[in-house]
């Protein structure tokens, strides 16, 4: 699995941390890339600009998985279901990353960075993010359920399929002082033109 971790700017002290901690549970064999923000980067980055970065990720098959977040959570995790082909969960608690990566089988999960990591602080987080990826995704919970919480999973992925816009049809039509300052986040932009799909790649190349 390759893993993206990626947040606003406004938590840029924190990404360090995020990153190392992303590391340490991330299923073996996986590869983590660390796409900031840090406080070393002069250029400033909202949570909608990652989120479309994020899309452009995943989208582009460049990774498999996104760590995210911004002050609250919750503005990350909206802008990023906005996105095409992001299912992105919000998890304040261990409990919550377990049952989206459990039940939702989705790929990018947005964090709380803004409230000391919520409840019990870095114990909480660290205690997240180990149990986002304990186990396998998609397996279902409770097992008893698991068949039917999994039709349910793709039946919400076949609609979100349908209703949103193809992601080369999103990057053509949408105006582009949205990509501006996101197209200015070198290292995504790179790790995408090189390891993206051809489709993603054309478009991203037309934009520069």
């Amino acid at each position: 699995m390759k893993i993206g971790v990626i947040q606003a700017s406004s938590q840029a002290g924190k990404n360090s941390y995020i990153f190392e901690t992303v590391r340490r549970f991330a299923p073996g064999g996986s590869e983590v890339i660390n796409f900031g923000c840090t406080l070393e980067e002069s250029n400033k980055y909202s949570y909608v600009d990652i989120s479309i970065l994020i899309g452009l990720l995943l989208e582009s098959e460049a990774v498999d998985f996104v760590v995210t977040g911004c002050s609250s959570g919750q503005g990350m995790m909206l802008a990023c279901n906005s996105m095409p082909g992001v299912l992105c969960g919000y998890a304040p608690t261990p409990k919550d990353a377990y049952l989206f990566a459990q039940i939702n089988n989705g790929n990018c999960i947005s964090l709380p960075l803004g409230e000391e990591y919520t409840w019990a602080g870095e114990e909480n987080f660290e205690k997240t993010i180990e149990l986002l990826f304990s186990e396998p995704f998609g397996q279902g919970y409770p097992k008893s359920e698991a068949d039917r919480k999994l039709k349910d999973t793709e039946r919400l992925k076949a609609i979100r399929a349908t209703a949103q816009l193809r992601s080369e049809d999103f990057l053509k039509l949408a105006e582009q002082v949205y990509f501006e300052n996101c197209l200015k986040k070198e290292d995504v932009i790179r790790y995408v033109l090189k390891n993206g799909n051809e489709t993603i790649k054309t478009i991203l190349k037309g934009m520069l």
